[in-house]
């Protein structure tokens, strides 16, 4: 999982997966759009005007339970 933020496009994107994927956009409300890949498996999370969407000036924690790492 990669989870980058844009600052010049103010976008946040969350890749799921890893690699090229030839995708459909769903867009969920006027900030959150999902990437759908083959099979219908979500490839990415993308939000738009993050800042507004998560409060100007806020910087998320992201906090992982119960995961495990995968050995490549």
């Amino acid at each position: 999982m990669r989870i980058t933020y844009d600052s010049e496009a103010d976008a946040l994107h969350i890749r799921l997966v890893e690699g090229i994927h030839q995708c459909r956009c769903l867009r969920l409300n006027d900030w959150v759009t999902l990437d759908i890949g083959p099979n219908e498996s979500l490839v990415g999370i993308e939000v738009i005007d993050a800042s507004e969407a998560m409060g100007e000036g806020a910087a998320p924690t992201v906090l992982l339970e119960n995961v495990l790492a995968r050995s490549a």
